[in-house]
């Protein structure tokens, strides 16, 4: 079989046989062998057991007389709960253990083998760092040889992180994903050709206060700055005219301090705008514009009457969710997921769902 993982919050339904598995919250690849991944991964866990104790827990017995369907589907619930718990806790995924198992999964489902290669890492205004590396490289090495390049203080690496993301004709900009730290970036994006994706470097903290810590070193300054003009040009921030004006003259001054300073104070800043997608609040079949950041959730949703109603889901009042992938369209499109969350409204706890490609980027 095939297992299908996502970024942020991916739970995939299995088929009868070996059907897809959610890794982790933060990684991602299209396909993965995952007959290699069940068969393997309880060796790579007495390893990981030798190393941490207690701290990785048994893997899940499993069933020797033939399956039903609900105990695949079980099964593939254990499973999902395992490899979650434990790719939660980063010094595992950081050892040597953990690392070399995943590298040996994705290369051989891609058939990659270890050699030198070049990889493109772009900035948020169109230019680009080329990379001499290893096809086994990981995105953290990638992304620390890339910030350190460009002066950054390795203190504040922590503050970014690596994207996938799309460029479209329109000028519109799709955030795909997150990168895992130890997911090869280089297979990857082989995996992923289809969708003509580049890996590209963002900040990665929800509360735009902590810019003020960024301020200090060049290089960061520069990578907030371009970032923050890329989301002014897509449209991501609404300003006022007023501010938009001030805007333009800080940039055109190359004030950069105060231009963060200001653009700070506008809505959906340090947010990640996704595509539009649909959602069944406050009822089914309603247009929505998602923007995630600050904590929250904000979805300015269209109405059956085209009246719009903004609403904003806090993370804190959140508590729990679920990703179910769809497949394609029935017109051939893209495949879909669904993003359920359950979420306390007024004291009362239901359920949200949103149908979006991007469940990686809302759930990480």
């Amino acid at each position: 079989g095939r297992v299908c993982t996502e970024t942020l919050c991916s739970y995939y339904p299995a088929d009868t046989a070996g059907g897809r598995i959610k890794l982790s919250d933060s990684f991602s690849l299209e396909t993965m062998n995952s007959s290699s991944l069940i068969r393997n991964f309880p060796l790579a866990v007495l390893q990981l057991r030798q190393l941490f104790g207690s701290a990785v827990p048994a893997f899940p017995p499993k069933f020797y007389l033939a399956m039903t369907k609900s105990m695949a589907d079980e099964r593939r619930s254990q499973l999902e709960q395992y490899l979650q718990n434990v790719t939660l806790d980063s010094n595992i995924t950081r050892s040597e253990v953990f690392i070399g198992f995943f590298r040996k999964l994705q290369q051989d489902t891609f058939k990659i083998q270890t050699q030198r290669a070049f990889l493109d890492v772009y900035l948020a205004d169109g230019s680009n760092i080329r990379l001499d590396i290893q096809t086994s490289d990981t995105a953290e090495r990638i992304l620390e040889v890339t910030l350190c390049r460009m002066g950054l203080s390795r203190e504040l690496i922590k503050y970014f992180s690596l994207f996938f993301f799309q460029d479209h004709d329109d000028g519109a900009l799709s955030v795909v994903k997150k990168v895992a730290e130890f997911e090869l970036p280089y297979v990857s994006l082989q995996s992923m050709k289809e969708l003509c994706c580049k890996l590209g470097i963002r900040k990665w903290y929800m509360d735009p206060s902590l810019d003020t810590l960024l301020m200090d070193c060049r290089a960061s300054l520069n990578l907030l700055y371009m970032q923050a003009i890329q989301e002014v040009k897509r449209n991501w921030l609404k300003p006022t005219e007023r501010q938009m004006q001030e805007l333009e003259f800080l940039q055109k001054n190359a004030n950069k301090a105060k231009f963060l300073e200001l653009i700070r104070e506008m809505q959906f800043y340090g947010y990640v705008r996704l595509d539009p997608c649909i959602c069944d609040y406050p009822e089914e079949g309603c247009s929505a514009d998602i923007y995630v950041g600050n904590n929250e959730i904000n979805c300015c949703i269209k109405l059956p009457t085209n009246q719009i109603k903004e609403v904003s889901f806090k993370i804190n009042r959140l508590r729990s969710w679920q990703v179910a992938f769809l497949g394609a369209t029935k017109d051939g499109g893209d495949d879909t997921l669904e993003l359920r969350f359950e979420y306390n409204d007024s004291g009362t706890w239901q359920w949200i769902v949103l149908y979006t490609k991007q469940v990686s980027s809302q759930s990480s």
